[in-house]
């Protein structure tokens, strides 16, 4: 048999003593959570609207037949840039030729009829004062006169209109820019009862940004503008820049030419026009871009990093904050534009309170924190780089 061992009575006693001490002084306590804040700040601000739109073509201009012939010659290479009054087709001009000398014969026959008549009233005048011819002679023959100067006027404007049509045989650019392709070939009948396309020529450089904003945007921000709330920008200071489809920036900047004075009634939209230089020619007609336009300033506006903000809809979002003692306090706020990485705040923050960048997820509200003023990665590899050298 084993031997049975007994514990005395006081030790028994003590046991749920030990325990009861235990339990009374509980688990140890979380230190405080270590959280980076920034100070809300206080600024002058941009209002800024990136808007869509396409690109269109400061002038147009379709080069047509108006005379008629067979087309001769093409004279240019499409595609490329030609300058105003550079020839472009060439229509057979002998027609044209033949016109002219014909106008140019009549006019001969009109002078000549002309000088005649004059020579006849000449003659009569002399006569008519001693009845050697008649007063009715004597105006039949003055009357010829105004008829052969008349004649001699219409001859001398057929010529002159010959003279044109045998120039428009020669086709020229009538702008600078940019010529696509011919719609006729060598050897096609232009012009024959209608002025018939040969080409159009674009000007690209500059170049026309037309985009849309909506009319309850332009109303709201004319509305803030009346009561003060935000600044009008100067006229000539509203630059635009343009955003590609790639999404990169364009490299010049524009500038807001005019807004139209009504509204689409079927999209509820305005359209406003800006204008870029375009020497590289990279922006074509037709292209599809976006553009970034500050439309009004904002002065002594709160603003807070968007990625302090928890936001939801209708501009309303939440923040977490260190009060006076440390401790961490969820604040219900109302955001308006974004400005950059920051968002406006409209209500809801002071300026100089304090607003916790990282460590969100550990703060719990009404807890203590460890604040610790935040440093973005630019600035915290400057101090890195710097104190790298003072060891060096």
């Amino acid at each position: 048999m084993r031997p049975i061992y007994f514990l005395p009575l006081t030790s028994l006693l003590l046991l749920p003593a030990c325990q009861k001490k235990q339990a009374a002084g509980g688990p140890p306590q979380m230190p405080p959570a270590a959280v980076t804040f920034v100070p809300a700040a206080t600024e002058t601000v941009s209002i800024t609207r990136e808007l869509p739109g396409r690109i269109d073509p400061v002038r147009v201009a379709e080069v047509r037949a108006r005379v008629g012939g067979i087309l001769l010659e093409r004279t240019f290479q499409e595609g490329v840039d030609v300058k105003a009054g550079d020839v472009l087709f060439k229509i057979d001009p002998l027609p044209l030729e033949a016109e002219k000398e014909n106008a140019a014969a009549a006019l001969a026959r009109a002078d000549a009829n002309l000088h005649q008549s004059q020579t006849q009233m000449e003659r009569y005048q002399s006569l008519v004062g001693s009845n050697a011819v008649s007063k009715q002679a004597y105006d039949n023959a003055e009357s010829a006169v105004k008829v052969a100067e008349a004649e001699v006027k219409a001859a001398t404007a057929a010529l002159k209109t010959a003279e044109l049509n045998l120039g428009y045989a020669t086709v020229t650019a009538p702008i600078s820019g940019r010529v696509g392709r011919a719609q006729v070939t060598e050897g096609a009948l232009v012009g024959e009862n209608e002025t018939t396309l040969l080409a159009t020529i674009q000007q690209l450089d500059p170049i026309y940004f037309d985009f849309t904003q909506s009319s309850a945007d332009l109303l709201a921000l004319q509305r803030a503008m009346k009561a003060g709330e935000v600044s009008q920008v100067e006229p000539g200071k509203t630059a635009a820049k343009l955003l590609l489809e790639d999404g990169t920036e364009y490299s010049h900047v524009g500038k807001i030419l005019f807004s139209e004075a009504v509204v689409d009634p079927t999209t509820g939209m305005v359209t406003l026009r800006a204008e870029f230089p375009n020497p590289e020619k990279i922006l074509l007609p037709g292209m599809f871009a976006r553009v970034r336009v500050v439309q009004a300033v904002k002065e002594n506006v709160v603003t807070v990093p968007q990625r302090a903000v928890t936001r939801g809809q209708g501009g309303a979002g939440t923040v977490m904050v260190i009060d006076e003692s440390n401790h961490a306090q969820i604040r219900m706020i109302k955001t308006d534009d974004a400005v950059g990485d920051k968002w406006v705040v409209t209500s809801g923050l002071k300026a100089g309170e304090k607003v916790i960048m990282e460590g969100l997820l550990k703060a719990r509200p009404g807890a203590p924190v460890a604040p610790e003023p935040f440093q973005s990665e630019k600035a915290a590899a400057n101090e890195v780089s710097s104190a790298d050298g003072k060891k060096g």
